[in-house]
């Protein structure tokens, strides 16, 4: 008995351009940093906050002096154009340079400040908001010096504001404090950046997933179509050919058996018809429409076979449909086997009940075959759905097991086992 394990070829040539589409990495636009929609508030109000308190103290200690006038001016003018950098944006994320009306805006704001400085250095803590409007407008260097100019400004006018000699806390303090918060922004910025290239990894690896999955579902389609084409349509054509060509032999000399074959063949040929109407709208198979049982139909198959049937054991109700539907197509792929290559002589069909399994024997006393190791599992999706490998593959879905006993000159039996339980 010899059975084919051709193997596929791979997959369908057409589908190439679609692959390399999948595996090519789509561009996904920067989402703005949820962070800063907390974070930017809270910088703004702090301005504003440290603007009026520098303003009120001003105002407070240097009552009618020439210059108040300018001060209130010039604190306006930095209020106005402070509201302006929401009014134009952030920095688009990702962007290597701002853009110029952005640059132009922050100049003016750093300019009114530096003035305001001059005039009252008690303005100079509302360098710390601009630290961050800086780091999050300007590139890394520019925004470095920025802050680097920034803290001279600051340390002049702590320096200026003292009283009692030199201290060193005012000019170390405001370049510590400048370094630590700096290193805080960009250390969150790149670790923001991180997340986000971490992000479109995730993305990208979940859209390949997908991709993979589909063509893993389209590679089982095909072998599922390839098994039932090769164990109802080409198992059936395959008997009227060889009964049309013995009823060709034998016309003449016998018609009565001539006859006989080509009705037998007419009955295959109705019966493939069925299981191809039921195969298109992915049905049962013929022999198990209309509430048949799974005994019925292998009797049937048993008969138009010309071989045994026995039930062993009492049949389980409410056997799944696809266990029925597989251990059919095993019965028809084995039986014809035995048909094609065995030429045996008898074969039997044994359907056994136990506790925890249902198990399908085919026997037959033909020539038998020497036997190679099975496939690894691993080889299944690259199976054409021919013979054995087919069996094996509606075998290995069940969570079942297969046994084969063969030898050449000594027939073969192959058993399939099926739990009653689904695997977990």
């Amino acid at each position: 008995m010899r059975h084919d394990q051709e193997q596929e070829h791979g997959y369908d040539q057409a589908q190439a351009p679609a692959r390399q589409q999948q595996h090519q990495p789509e561009e996904r636009p920067q989402q703005p940093d949820p962070d800063a929609r907390w974070l930017a508030p809270v910088m703004h109000v702090a301005f504003f906050l440290l603007l009026g308190a520098s303003l009120t103290r001003f105002l407070l200690r240097h009552p009618g002096e020439a210059r108040t006038p300018w001060i209130i001016a010039l604190s306006i003018t930095l209020a106005l154009l402070y509201v302006l950098g929401p009014v134009l944006g952030p920095t688009a994320p990702g962007a290597t340079r701002p853009a110029p009306r952005r640059l132009a805006w922050l100049g003016g704001v750093v300019a009114v400040w530096m003035v305001l400085v001059v005039l009252a250095p008690s303005f100079a803590w509302c360098a710390v908001p601009l630290f961050y409007t800086g780091l999050r407008t300007l590139p890394s260097r520019a925004a470095l010096v920025l802050v680097g100019v920034l803290t001279a400004f600051v340390v002049a006018a702590q320096l200026q504001l003292a009283h009692g000699g030199f201290d060193p806390n005012l000019v170390l303090a405001p370049p510590a404090v400048a370094t630590v918060a700096t290193a805080v922004f960009l250390c969150m910025q790149r670790q923001a950046a991180r997340q986000r290239a971490l992000i479109d990894d995730l993305i990208r690896t979940r859209r390949e997933l997908a991709a993979t999955e589909r063509r893993e579902g389209t590679l089982a389609e095909r072998q599922r179509l390839s098994m039932e084409i090769h164990d109802t349509l080409a198992q059936g054509l395959s008997s009227q050919q060889m009964l049309l060509q013995a009823a060709d032999r034998q016309w003449d000399a016998d018609p009565e058996t001539a006859r006989r074959h080509v009705r037998t063949a007419e009955s295959i040929a109705e019966h493939n018809l069925a299981e191809a109407r039921r195969f298109v709208h992915d049905l049962a198979p013929a022999d198990l429409a209309g509430g048949g049982s799974l005994e019925e139909a292998l009797r049937k198959l048993a008969a138009r076979e010309s071989a045994a049937f026995r039930v062993d054991g009492a049949p389980v109700a409410g056997l799944p449909d696809r266990v029925q539907s597989a251990l059919l197509r095993i019965a028809q792929g084995a039986l014809a086997n035995v048909r094609e290559h065995a030429n045996a002589r008898t074969a039997a069909l044994t359907l056994t009940y136990l506790d925890d399994q249902v198990v399908l024997d085919i026997a037959d006393d033909g020539t038998g075959f020497a036997q190679a190791p099975a496939p690894a599992p691993a080889a299944s999706p690259g199976v054409r759905g021919h013979g054995l490998p087919a069996i094996r593959a509606r075998v290995r879905q069940l969570g079942g097991t297969l046994t084969i006993e063969s030898a050449p000159g000594e027939g073969t039996v192959l058993s399939a086992a099926i739990p009653l339980e689904p695997p977990s």
